[in-house]
């Protein structure tokens, strides 16, 4: 069943299109990658799909009751992110923030489900620690845990390894594919790892100036527009 849907999405930046067209929907349970050349559009989407900036034309349609501030969402992190002097309870915790509209305070049972996310992520141990002394790997765990308690739905990850070590990096796609199969979560990814793309993954949607692709990995695989760009960014093992 159909959870968020693209129909003739254009983007761009101050009146200058960067890709166009965009059609594509994804279903509850899906795990779809967005890849593509730096500049095609692949985090503006993401901005637009979190209704953090409007399309130039076309819309966006959420199904099944799904509204944007229910959808998690883990970011590329900033160097001022990494430095945030927070606990990791509480960085958890602000998750909720746009589920919670104006009510100041978290209830019982957003507690129990802060505990259960960092449960499920293996750092309830760190629950006090201060997250800016945590190692980069724990820190992302962290904000999945975060998105986590935004959503009970659809989480957007925009490249959610980046500046991880390779054995960090394998661990943290192994949590985003537990998430997927476990627990049912849509995932929607922006990835420069086609290798990662290519094993977890159940639908690619590949952008340019002009969208080239949108299916299943297996058709992407076997697709012209697939195997050119595998083929440029030095094939897959």
């Amino acid at each position: 069943m159909s959870q968020l849907t693209c129909k003739d999405v254009s983007l761009g930046y101050e009146g200058m299109t960067v890709t166009s067209n965009i059609n594509f929907n994804v279903n509850k349970g899906d795990y779809l990658c967005i890849v593509g050349e730096n500049g095609s559009g692949k985090s503006t989407l993401i901005k637009a799909l979190l209704k953090l900036k409007s399309p130039i034309s076309g819309e966006i349609i959420y199904d099944e009751g799904l509204n944007s501030s229910e959808i998690g969402y883990l970011p590329q992190q900033t160097i001022v992110q990494r430095d945030f002097p927070a606990s990791v309870t509480e960085i958890v915790m602000s998750g909720f923030s746009g589920r919670n509209g104006l009510k100041p305070f978290y209830s019982k049972e957003q507690k129990a489900e802060a505990k259960k996310n960092m449960e499920r992520l293996d750092i309830l141990d760190l629950a006090h620690r201060c997250y800016r002394e945590l190692s980069g790997g724990q820190q992302q765990r962290v904000l999945l845990a975060r998105a986590l308690c935004a959503t009970e739905s659809v989480l957007l990850l925009d490249e959610p390894v980046a500046g991880l070590d390779p054995k960090v990096t394998a661990e943290m796609y192994e949590l985003i594919n537990k998430i997927n199969k476990k627990y049912g979560i849509t995932i929607i990814m922006v990835s420069h790892d086609l290798n990662a793309a290519m094993q977890y993954a159940s639908h690619i949607l590949h952008l340019a100036d002009k969208p080239l692709f949108f299916g299943t990995k297996d058709d992407y695989l076997n697709s012209k527009i697939g195997k050119a760009f595998i083929d440029m960014m030095g094939g897959i093992s």
